[in-house]
């Protein structure tokens, strides 16, 4: 895969960015790690420039953003919420009432949720769902996501035009933080999970 998100750079430059970017932010598996280091490390040979990198690299990032955000808001929390009131929902001991009171949270939460998020890998790309089902508005995700963005392109871009040559270095140190990142996440998930499994046995 690697190979070939080098060669879509080397021959469409800002656009194979742009577009690359887009994808990667609707399959996280893409690794955006490897687009922005080696696209940093592209402004020591080529004419293309840091902030051309950057700036096609954050657009890319909103468009696939927006994309999400559309799905979360198709994937409504009411149809969500059909969904748990059936057989899926005793399985998994959700009620549709978990859905709403979780997209309270996000309103109340969901502008430095949506900003930080951004920042954090896989997380950054499936946090506009959520921000799509709970209805957020476009003129708040659009401005949060895009300075989100914008500061997770402007590290590693700059990381890997410092670099030069060794840019790989940068993305084995990015696949560390990934690493620790999911181990955290799956951590917390099993937590909440514990911790929501008992408190609803409590209420019973």
């Amino acid at each position: 895969m690697q190979e070939l998100i080098i060669q879509i750079m080397n021959d469409f430059g800002y656009l194979g960015i742009a577009f690359l970017i887009a994808v990667e932010n609707i399959f996280p598996p893409i690794p955006s790690e490897i687009i922005l280091t080696f696209g940093g490390f592209m402004t020591t040979y080529s004419n293309i420039t840091v902030w051309g990198v950057i700036l096609s690299a954050t657009i890319g990032s909103v468009l696939g953003a927006i994309v999400l955000y559309g799905v979360g808001r198709i994937l409504s929390a009411e149809h969500l919420g059909r969904i748990l009131d059936g057989r899926i929902g005793k399985i998994l001991h959700f009620k549709k009432e978990d859905v709403f009171k979780a997209c309270d949270w996000f309103n109340s939460k969901g502008k430095i949720t949506v900003l930080i998020c951004r920042c954090v890998p896989i997380v950054r790309s499936l946090i506009s769902i959520p921000a799509g089902m709970s209805k957020m508005s476009f003129r708040t995700f659009l401005p949060f996501t895009t300075l989100g963005s914008f500061a997770w392109n402007i590290v590693l871009v700059y990381l890997g035009a410092a670099a030069g040559a060794s840019w790989e270095r940068i993305v084995e140190g990015t696949d560390m933080y990934k690493t620790i990142t999911i181990i955290a996440l799956a951590i917390i998930f099993a937590i909440a999970m514990i911790w929501f499994i008992r408190y609803q046995r409590k209420n019973r």
